[in-house]
């Protein structure tokens, strides 16, 4: 069986900008990376905010999306999922520096997220793209059943 990563360019995959009518796809891929997925409601409500938008990769074959919020000169990277089956091809990546990409053209100063300490290959991803920590929320998320901290994470925008 060939791998995702040498099956898929991630040059040729579009993004779009995610809209109430993903809520359904959204939810599904939410499901496939996280083990408290977030329901379509929930994705309606949160795109029904004007602070909130997002980018979903693949037009045809929705593999991935990110969905920031932005107040006055920040931004946080709400959620990030990519399907399971296309992971490690740079699809993460791709969708994080579109989200930086916009935050800076809107003139955000600095970017926030926070990630699962346990998550070792979201918190590569990143510091790659420039985040560093700068805290920590203990006992923030459940993993199979345990509470595991919150890494706090930022990148300045200004230059």
């Amino acid at each position: 069986m060939t791998s995702p990563s040498r099956t898929i360019k991630v040059s040729d995959i579009e993004l779009v900008r995610i809209n109430p009518s993903h809520a359904h796809v959204l939810a599904a891929l939410h499901q496939d990376g996280f083990d408290s997925p977030w329901t379509a409601q929930a994705f309606v409500d949160l795109l029904s905010q004007e602070t909130v938008t997002g980018w979903i990769a693949g037009k045809s074959e929705p593999v991935g999306f990110i969905l920031i919020q932005t107040a006055a000169e920040e931004s946080e990277i709400l959620t990030l999922a990519v399907a399971s089956s296309h992971r490690r091809c740079g699809i993460a990546r791709k969708l994080v520096a579109q989200a930086l990409s916009e935050s800076r053209d809107a003139s955000v100063a600095i970017f926030h997220l926070e990630v699962a300490e346990v998550n070792t290959a979201a918190i590569a991803l990143y510091q790659g793209a420039g985040f560093a920590p700068s805290g920590r929320r203990p006992n923030y998320y459940s993993k199979t059943g345990e509470a595991v901290d919150a890494i706090l994470m930022t990148k300045s925008l200004c230059p």
